[in-house]
């Protein structure tokens, strides 16, 4: 067990509220509903660990530890006087070191950053809580850099050498000729933290790049091995009464599928996840085949089919005097 000593020697500790201290017949059992309230130090054993602090430490947030110094919440004082909390002691030295300085280092590993922001929920740090929440969102985006494309060279080159999956969202708002639908700027911002999302929570696997300098309004592609396997176009016109408009969809569910889908081609494994593709394991119904590709060397070679897809996403608006024309 380790110690941890704060303001005063251990002789001064004083754990037992009241005006009357203990009898003897206590000794080796253990007290229920007992608090240190009206001591001026605090003896904490933390699932083993043993810490000495003192109540001003304890009390200078509005936290569960507060309230024990305060005697609102019950806790369960040993024979020895220890205030015994049944948590994890690992990182209670560094909930300490919070309410003494106001800040403490994290640790840098994101699994044992989510241990302290665990112990910082119990005991209602706040705090702490947000302190955790925000350096695990470092983290996250700690080298989560999405490129944007500047030249139609530039974007063939970085797919054609990119190991990993790579998802593109085209958006320019610039080339549109025609005026919105009511709800299709709301669709194309969803569509924006769409991507923003998938970039943080495939951080690594997949390359995400944005696309300014194209036609499309809101268009992904997905490409795997170099070649473009997918794509969703989020776009149509819509004619009505006597303009034109342009109608931005937001199919969440069809964008992360093929998100998924394209996770086959990571580490180069995309020919091999063929033969899943194939099985129905994980490309979904209505993909069509466009061509076949085989080393056509000796009879014992497997020819492997090469499955590329184009999907728009169109929903029919004809009626009332509307048409709807969408662009291919």
């Amino acid at each position: 067990m380790s110690a941890d000593a704060s303001g005063s020697s251990c002789g001064n500790v004083v754990t037992v509220s009241g005006s009357a201290a203990s009898s003897s017949s206590h000794v080796g059992q253990e007290k229920a509903g007992r608090s240190p309230a009206g001591s001026k130090y605090v003896k904490l054993n933390v699932g083993g660990t043993l810490h000495y602090t003192t109540v001003q430490t304890l009390s200078k947030e509005d936290s569960l530890l507060r309230s024990i110094c305060e005697g609102s919440t019950e806790v369960t004082i040993d024979s020895e006087g220890w205030v015994v909390l049944d948590r994890c002691g690992r990182h209670f030295s560094l909930v300490l070191n919070f309410l003494r300085d106001g800040t403490v280092p994290l640790p840098e590993s994101t699994r044992e950053l989510e241990e302290v922001l665990k112990e910082a929920q119990y005991y209602r740090l706040q705090g702490l809580v947000q302190h955790c929440l925000s350096t695990l969102q470092r983290y996250v985006c700690r080298g989560c850099h999405i490129p944007m494309i500047t030249s139609a060279k530039e974007e063939q080159r970085m797919i054609a050498t990119c190991r990993k999956p790579v998802v593109k969202l085209q958006n320019n708002r610039g080339n549109n000729k025609y005026s919105y639908t009511s709800n299709s700027d709301d669709n194309l911002l969803k569509n924006i933290e769409l991507f923003d999302k998938l970039g943080l929570r495939f951080n690594g696997r997949v390359l995400f790049i944005k696309d300014v300098l194209g036609d499309e309004i809101c268009c992904w592609s997905f490409y795997g091995e170099g070649r473009k396997i997918a794509e969703v176009c989020c776009t149509s016109i819509v004619y009505a009464t006597e303009k034109k408009q342009t109608k931005v969809e937001f199919p969440e569910a069809r964008i992360f599928e093929e998100t998924l889908n394209i996770l086959i081609y990571e580490n180069g494994r995309g020919s091999g996840g063929m033969a899943l593709l194939e099985s129905g394991g994980v490309l979904s119904p209505g993909v069509g085949q466009s061509e076949e590709e085989g080393a056509g060397v000796g009879g014992g070679d497997r020819r492997v089919r090469r499955i590329h897809v184009r999907r728009h996403i169109m929903h029919d608006e004809r009626g009332h005097g509307q048409q709807t024309v969408y662009k291919d």
